[in-house]
C-alpha cells in the first residue's frame, strides 16, 4: 500500500506555507486591510517614494490592480502620493503606514524565528539555500 502523501516533505511545506500565510494575514484583517496589501506596505518606505513601475516589479501586482490598491491605502491614510515631473507620481508611506509596516514586519520576524529556532545558523543557511533552489526549479519549469 502506498504511503500517504500527507507525510511527505512537500505536503508539509505546502501546509506550513498555507498556515504561515494565514498567520501573516491576521494583522491585515484586524485593521480592515486586504490580502496583498502587505506586499505594498512592506515594499514602500516613508523616506523614499517609489513609482508605479518600480512597485509593480517589486510586488508582482499589475498596473490596474496596483493603482486601485494604492488608492484604497491612500484613503485609509497609510500611503501618500507624490507628484513628480510631468504626470508621473510616486508613492510612499505615511507615519501610520510605516507603523503598519512595522507590525507586519514584526509578525514576519516572529514566524521566521519560530520556523528556524531549532536550527543552527549553518542549518538555517542550508534550508534557505535548498528552498531557493526549489523555487528556482519551479520558476524554470513554469517559463
Amino acid at each position: 500500500m502506498p504511503r500517504s502523501r500527507s507525510h511527505s516533505t512537500l505536503y508539509r511545506l505546502i501546509e506550513a506555507g498555507q498556515l504561515t500565510r494565514r498567520a501573516l494575514l491576521v494583522p491585515l484583517v484586524e485593521r480592515g486591510l486586504e490580502p496583498g496589501d502587505d506586499a505594498l506596505l512592506l515594499t514602500l518606505d516613508a523616506r523614499t517614494a517609489l513609482t508605479l513601475p518600480t512597485l509593480a516589479e517589486a510586488t508582482g501586482i499589475d498596473g490596474e490592480a496596483l493603482t486601485g490598491r494604492l488608492s484604497r491605502l491612500e484613503q485609509k491614510g497609510l500611503v501618500v502620493r507624490h507628484a513628480l515631473e510631468g504626470e508621473a507620481v510616486a508613492y510612499g508611506l505615511t507615519p501610520q503606514g510605516a507603523e503598519m509596516r512595522d507590525v507586519l514586519g514584526d509578525t514576519w520576524d516572529e514566524l521566521e524565528g519560530a520556523l528556524l529556532e531549532e536550527l543552527s545558523p549553518r542549518r538555517r543557511k542550508a534550508v534557505r539555500k535548498a528552498l531557493g533552489r526549489f523555487v528556482e526549479l519551479l520558476t524554470l519549469t513554469r517559463d
